[in-house]
């Protein structure tokens, strides 16, 4: 009765796991697309080494994307989650110190380490904190971390290189380093591993919702290599890894060397993204609650294959800005109806197991994605070819998300 009067801790939760998707994704891996081209200027990258860069972060967060969900299903994932901002921020403040290719490689494996380890299970707790009918909601609103770090570097990080110059782009990982640090703390002091620590219930469940979902996950881990709607799940899941990673990591780079943009007015539209992007996990999240997770994984794949592919075929203001605000429309939904997806399977105390297992394929994917496009921009001095690769594959996306079948303990 004294809870009905009060916020549900719930609320608290998700505006921590939020500012960890700001940390661990926001900074750690998108703000390398604006520092890249100062970056690779500075330190004498050709665009295949631009690409490899990408993928060692991404690498380092497919090592931690299966440990670190499990780890969080047995440890509790507010350790984990804190333990892994710390070394994100690590990696980044390392980052900024480099003075070559080979040891930008190593710091940004570790910071992709970190981003594993904290991203991965700060979804799967919001599953445990929220019922099945409000998990795509929770896990929306969680992903628009990364939109908000998106409107916060987009305009910062050029001011930053118009301060410090040749340097900017390494106090900018010192910044986006101390921030993470300042996360990590704040995560130890608020989260809780599951509502039964505060004597509550997951926000919107049943008393039914609550013990089968708690009961399922405490009983046989195996459960989630064994289901086969959850290997199904990842194997599309790999679409959106390999294509948006093209997307996002290329993404200023692309204005600048194809569309003739400043670094400025290049993140302004990176901004502009981030603005456009700020509701849309809230949005489609909850669209996955009312018409079902395949269908809205569907036509987010598809908005992202137009997005993508008029970057590449439109290669001028109007059909950059289209495609920035189609892909910042609807940018984070994938990963927010994945996490949800996952509670819907195998229920709260897996969904961050489950979660980990499918993000492996979509690591690999997202490994992939950066070097085959730096290559491919190499190869053809554009690049435009990987922007409409990375629409196809999304396209691919689209159609594998329809042969999903609906969540249930039937697909186990």
């Amino acid at each position: 009765m004294v809870y009905k009067h009060k916020i549900h801790y719930a609320w608290v939760i998700l505006i921590m796991g939020t500012l960890v998707v700001f940390g661990s994704l926001g900074l750690a891996r998108f703000g390398y697309s604006i520092v890249l081209p100062s970056m690779q200027r500075s330190l004498g990258m050709n665009n295949t080494q631009a690409g490899i860069l990408a993928t060692a972060n991404l690498i380092g967060y497919l090592i931690l994307s299966l440990v670190g969900g499990a780890l969080a299903a047995h440890y509790g994932p507010k350790i984990i989650i804190t333990l892994g901002l710390t070394l994100t921020g690590l990696g980044m403040l390392l980052t900024g110190t480099v003075h070559d290719f080979f040891t930008a490689v190593f710091w940004r494996a570790l910071t992709g380490i970190g981003s594993g380890a904290s991203n991965v299970p700060a979804m799967g707790l919001i599953s445990a904190w929220f019922g099945p009918k409000r998990r795509g909601l929770g896990a929306g609103i969680a992903s628009s971390g990364s939109s908000i770090a998106l409107i916060a570097i987009g305009p910062s990080v050029p001011y930053i290189m118009s301060i410090y110059g040749e340097n900017g782009w390494r106090n900018s990982w010192y910044f986006f380093a101390t921030a993470t640090f300042i996360l990590a703390l704040l995560g130890f002091f608020i989260l809780k591993n599951r509502p039964s620590e505060k004597g509550l219930m997951p926000l919107g469940a049943t008393d039914k919702d609550g013990t089968s979902n708690q009961t399922t996950g405490s009983t046989n881990w195996g459960l989630v290599y064994r289901s086969f709607s959850v290997w199904h799940l990842g194997l599309v899941y790999i679409a959106f890894g390999f294509s948006y990673i093209i997307y996002m990591t290329f993404f200023v780079k692309g204005l600048i060397s194809e569309g003739n943009y400043t670094q400025a007015s290049a993140g302004k539209l990176f901004m502009t993204m981030g603005w456009f992007s700020l509701l849309c996990g809230l949005i489609w999240g909850s669209v996955s609650d009312i018409i079902g997770r395949k269908y809205a994984l569907a036509i987010v794949y598809l908005i992202h294959a137009v997005s993508f592919s008029l970057f590449a075929l439109v290669p001028n203001k109007f059909g950059f800005t289209i495609s920035a605000i189609l892909f910042g429309l609807s940018a984070w939904s994938i990963p927010a109806i994945m996490a949800a997806t996952c509670g819907d399977i195998l229920g709260s105390k897996l969904a961050p197991a489950a979660l980990g297992f499918i993000t492996l394929f979509f690591g690999i994917g997202q490994a992939l994605g950066p070097f085959v496009a730096g290559r491919i921009a190499d190869a053809n001095g554009s690049f435009l070819p990987a922007f409409l690769l990375a629409g196809v594959i999304a396209l691919l996306g689209s159609i594998g998300s329809l042969t999903l079948r609906p969540a249930g303990k039937k697909q186990l």
